[in-house]
């Protein structure tokens, strides 16, 4: 019976791995050339920090939202993983941006979040997050992990909340408040290294080779996990 259960357990954290591996696969097959800019955009950053749920979930930590690289770096650090986290980082485009520059990309982030918070009107699924009551999340949040030296790890969400901005923008403010915070939004992209869509469909192909590696670091987090048992 025990035998039994420990088989279940593990063929049960194995396979929510396997859920999250296929979710990062899935939204990096969902970039299209059809679509906005700022939706392909979408696609890419989920696709790439979907990977880190992988790990997070072969550990059986929850798989955290905007802190999900803070975790996983903790996560590496605790199973003798860490040399990998740079790799994480690389597919992010971020490993080597400078405190500068993401403070930077902040202050063109919070101009953008205060405008797209009073006009947006669709019905969005994230809509929620663009509004007063989830800026001490989202902005404030993102400074603290800047000002605690984690300027790095706040460049995911970051990018998550620019495209939705740019995304209430599209859909509800006038051609003149977009043109105003559009290149900032190309400004933070480009210190990433994309510039256009060949650039994010290179991106997203990686990510379709890269979770061959992430699964190898999850499988040998699982064996070595003492709350999963052979």
């Amino acid at each position: 019976m025990a035998v039994s259960k420990q088989y279940a357990k593990r063929h049960w954290v194995y396979r929510r791995c396997e859920h999250a591996k296929n979710h990062a696969l899935r939204y990096a097959q969902s970039l299209t050339e059809s679509t906005s800019f700022h939706d392909q955009v979408s696609a890419w950053i989920f696709a790439t920090g979907v990977t880190t749920h992988v790990l997070l979930t072969a550990s059986l930590k929850n798989p955290t939202v905007r802190q999900r690289y803070l975790a996983v770096r903790e996560l590496l650090v605790e199973y003798g993983h860490l040399e990998f986290y740079e790799t994480l980082l690389e597919m992010l485009a971020c490993a080597g941006i400078s405190r500068a520059r993401v403070e930077h990309h902040l202050a063109a982030l919070t101009a953008v979040f205060d405008a797209a918070k009073v006009v947006v009107k669709t019905p969005f699924s994230f809509a929620s997050d663009i509004s007063d009551s989830a800026r001490p999340i989202t902005i404030d949040g993102s400074r603290e992990l800047i000002e605690s030296g984690n300027h790095r790890e706040a460049l995911f969400w970051m990018v998550v909340t620019y495209s939705r901005c740019q995304k209430v923008l599209y859909h509800d403010a006038m051609v003149e408040l977009q043109k105003r915070f559009s290149p900032g939004f190309r400004e933070l992209l480009t210190d990433l290294g994309i510039t256009s869509y060949d650039d994010l469909q290179q991106r997203t192909k990686r990510i379709e080779d890269f979770v061959s590696q992430v699964w190898r670091v999850a499988e040998a987090i699982m064996t070595a996990n003492p709350a999963i048992e052979d």
